[in-house]
């Protein structure tokens, strides 16, 4: 089974990967170990691409994050399409003790304080920008939208109704 998990920076896109990961039993990746290294330096393209491509080569997968490659590849998109203002205070409230430090999943050197404006326009363009390509590829490919909170049993049992049960 192949999920991807995907919406703007706050929706909740960590979480629930790691939630449906372990319901599932499937191991999950995030695409900020891909797209960051240390010092919030962005990876080349062509380092994006190969580790997108070693992420997705896999078998079974839940990758949280937002790439055209990785829907591509999911069998089942997850989009949570969350209001932008929700957004900014899940943000502030996860971003608020890494400040001056790397949150676990990232890289080193990366505090949060050095991407406060960065990620308050990512935020913002999101729904003009990004969401309409996620939208476009989810009329491809098997998958819902989530605006509002659902309960995981729900989201693992239409998984299930979509792809099977024991999709592995």
């Amino acid at each position: 089974m192949r999920l991807h998990i995907t919406g703007n920076a706050g929706s909740g896109k960590t979480t629930l990967a790691k939630k449906l990961g372990q319901a599932l039993d499937i191991p999950v990746a995030s695409l900020d170990s891909v797209v960051w290294k240390e010092g919030w330096l962005a990876a080349s393209k062509v380092e994006r691409a190969a580790g997108e491509h070693q992420l997705v080569i896999q078998d079974s997968w839940v990758i949280e994050g937002v790439s055209k490659t990785v829907r591509d590849n999911a069998e089942f998109i997850i989009f949570l399409d969350t209001p932008r203002y929700i957004c900014f205070l899940r943000c502030f409230k996860r971003n608020l003790p890494y400040l001056f430090k790397s949150r676990p999943e990232l890289p080193s050197n990366c505090p949060e304080i050095r991407i406060i404006p960065s990620l308050t326009k990512l935020i913002w363009l999101f729904p003009s920008i990004t969401r309409p390509s996620i939208l476009k590829s989810m009329k491809q490919k098997k998958g819902i939208v989530l605006s509002k909170a659902t309960k995981l049993d729900d989201i693992v049992n239409k998984i299930n109704s979509e792809l099977g049960a024991g999709g592995k």
